[in-house]
């Protein structure tokens, strides 16, 4: 776990570190477009972390990209070539950034919209919204549930604003957690927002990194653990989370953890991906890079949350319904049958 903390670490500082070109040797900074194309080619061939699970054929991506080049090519036409070569791996944790424009794949533009906030506030909570800290939340109408917004893993999460929220719905049947459209963010909250749903210290996934030349070299599996912590939790009482395919990185790696968890249920589309963390560099003529160089397993280590984490239970928008959620509507019908029950049982 500890080896785990401290690749998270570095992930982090090299992402938001200034580099410039007093990194690699006088011999290596250049702007010729080919010594630029075969580094980048070279260092996702020697790191990326899915060539396997996302059945890429990178050689054969070289021999389509590189004859595009010339020695004259503009740097439009360069960054063109070189971020199409990334999005070959179709992968929304791999990007090129220029002084003038950043790549990306962007997974999410062409899949089924399933999230409306306006709906939401507008039919479903019971009175005027909170916002406390990073989380939008309210009671919801005609139930005993409440509803908490998150939409983004990048703000902060406070432990005080985590007691408050968790003290103002402890009394309630069932708790509901919205991640749709959440695209992800610092992976440390992850640990603090799931921290609140146990009493007992959890294993709920396993990571590891591409350590070698070999496509398939890695390390060892990481355990990764989930502890109590906090004055407030909820425990004992259905937690449902929503997500969608606009549910990316952090939000997938929380969808993952919580398929070890017995009091949390995820209902909607499955997540956008991104279940491996990035970590990049800078080509010789100055551009920065990143690429996902980790795998994310479940506890019987099979490697799928790149391609997205699985709902218990799918459910879409019908947007023919413009008062209407259906997925947190199968939410409310969840939590209350579950609170109608005699045993104390709920099926996935």
């Amino acid at each position: 776990m500890k080896s785990w903390f401290k690749l998270i670490f570095l992930i982090l500082v090299l992402a938001n570190c200034s580099c410039t070109k007093w990194f690699f040797g006088k011999d290596l900074a250049s702007t010729d477009p080919f010594v630029n194309f075969d580094y980048l080619w070279n260092e996702v061939d020697r790191k990326y972390a899915y060539f396997s699970l996302k059945k890429v054929d990178w050689d054969s991506v070289r021999q389509a990209y590189r004859p595009k080049l010339n020695s004259g090519i503009s740097q439009d036409s360069l960054f063109y070539i070189l971020g199409s070569m990334l999005n070959e791996l179709r992968d929304d944790h791999t990007n090129l950034m220029s002084p003038f424009n950043i790549s990306r794949y962007n997974q999410s533009k062409n899949e089924m919209d399933n999230f409306d906030y306006k709906i939401v506030q507008k039919y479903y909570i019971y009175e005027t919204e909170y916002t406390t800290g990073v989380f939008q939340h309210g009671f919801v109408k005609k139930h005993n549930i409440g509803y908490i917004r998150y939409k983004t893993f990048l703000g902060d999460i406070s432990e005080s604003d985590l007691d408050y929220i968790l003290e103002r719905y402890g009394n309630t049947i069932g708790l509901i957690i919205d991640l749709r459209e959440n695209g992800g963010g610092n992976f440390v909250n992850i640990l603090k927002l799931l921290s609140r749903f146990t009493n007992t210290k959890s294993l709920v996934m396993y990571n590891r990194t591409r350590n070698g030349p070999g496509r398939e070299d890695f390390g060892p599996f990481e355990p990764f653990y989930i502890s109590p912590s906090g004055k407030a939790r909820y425990i004992d009482k259905p937690i449902i989370v929503l997500i969608d395919r606009g549910s990316y990185s952090a939000s997938t790696f929380f969808a993952l953890a919580t398929k070890a968890m017995d009091n949390i249920y995820l209902i909607g589309d499955k997540t956008g991906g991104g279940g491996g963390l990035p970590n990049g560099g800078q080509l010789p003529n100055g551009w920065t890079y990143r690429f996902s160089i980790t795998q994310s397993y479940d506890l019987k280590k099979v490697n799928y949350a790149e391609e997205g984490v699985e709902p218990d239970h799918y459910c879409q928008m019908n947007w023919l319904h413009s008062t209407r959620d259906e997925i947190l509507e199968l939410a409310l019908d969840k939590i209350t049958n579950f609170a109608q029950r005699t045993d104390n049982s709920y099926e996935r």
